[in-house]
């Protein structure tokens, strides 16, 4: 697609004035116009179509980052929470588990996050709604006391239900379809994990043994990243609900403290929950 249009140009077709513009480019990257020999900027018809387009998600009030990644985001390429955190952190060695040694996992994720962090952000995403239902209750609770509470699923449509969770449906060919997320940023407690479901398994197993590829950390600027790209994708699908919720995470600080004593409490709850877990009934 050429690149004639002046910034001029740019500015009459959209109504986003000419500093603006310098301004986006400058602190944001974007747009990002071609450059003549004279330095003078030159754009696209898709440049207009990707402006205009943030500009109509700030007048909704999304956040100015969110609004361009969901710009440039194709229709249903939602990120994946798991292949985003292999890529950030190489060293993580995901581990196949079955699906009740990942809900023991979770479930003291969850529990130490209400033990100690105050005020957290918490993200999940839940593959099938079915699934979020069979733990909405325990999710209304984790709600109550936190900053932000996102749960992302196939549902049918964005809700924000009364004291409960705000509900993201994914579109059918994400790849968060196939994941499962959990993720806690406070500044007493992060931890975050994320898992696949893998397909060379039997084609109808149990439930509770279906098969994942799943990682987890506890460094506070791993969490954070998957906190973002996790509540990215919530921005991108539920605007008109989350449309300034990557502010609120800017302020939450870090994960502070005993590192090392956060890591035991967190290790001795899982390794407690995923044996109850294991000699339970199948």
């Amino acid at each position: 697609m050429r690149s004639t249009l002046s910034i001029g140009d740019v500015a009459d077709q959209t109504g986003v004035g000419e500093g603006t513009l310098r301004m986006w480019e400058q602190r944001y990257g974007f747009p990002a116009p071609e450059r003549t020999g004279s330095g003078a900027r030159r754009y696209s018809a898709r440049d207009v179509e990707l402006i205009r387009q943030v500009a109509e998600d700030r007048a909704r009030g999304l956040a100015m980052r969110a609004a361009i990644a969901r710009a440039r985001r194709p229709s249903g390429s939602d990120v994946s929470v798991f292949a985003s955190m292999r890529r950030s952190v190489p060293g993580l060695v995901p581990q196949r588990l079955p699906k009740w040694s990942l809900t023991a996992i979770s479930r003291a994720i969850e529990d130490e996050s209400l033990a100690a962090a105050e005020r957290p952000v918490v993200l999940a995403a839940f593959q099938r709604e079915r699934f979020y239902r069979q733990v909405e209750r325990r999710w209304e609770e984790l709600s109550r006391t936190a900053r932000l509470a996102v749960v992302l699923a196939d549902f049918q449509a964005a809700d924000m239900p009364l004291l409960r969770p705000i509900e993201v449906p994914i579109a059918p060919d994400a790849p968060l379809v196939r994941e499962w997320a959990l993720v806690i940023d406070a500044p007493g407690c992060a931890a975050c994990l994320a898992a696949w479901e893998v397909p060379d398994q039997p084609a109808a197993p149990r439930d509770r043994e279906r098969v994942f590829e799943a990682v987890w950390s506890v460094e506070p600027e791993t969490v954070r990243e998957a906190a973002r790209v996790l509540l990215g994708t919530a921005v991108a699908n539920g605007p008109e609900l989350l449309g300034n919720a990557e502010r609120l995470l800017d302020d939450v600080p870090p994960a502070q403290g005993d590192a090392v004593r956060q890591l035991n409490a967190l290790t001795n709850r899982m390794v407690a929950y995923v044996a109850r877990a294991g000699a339970a009934p199948a």
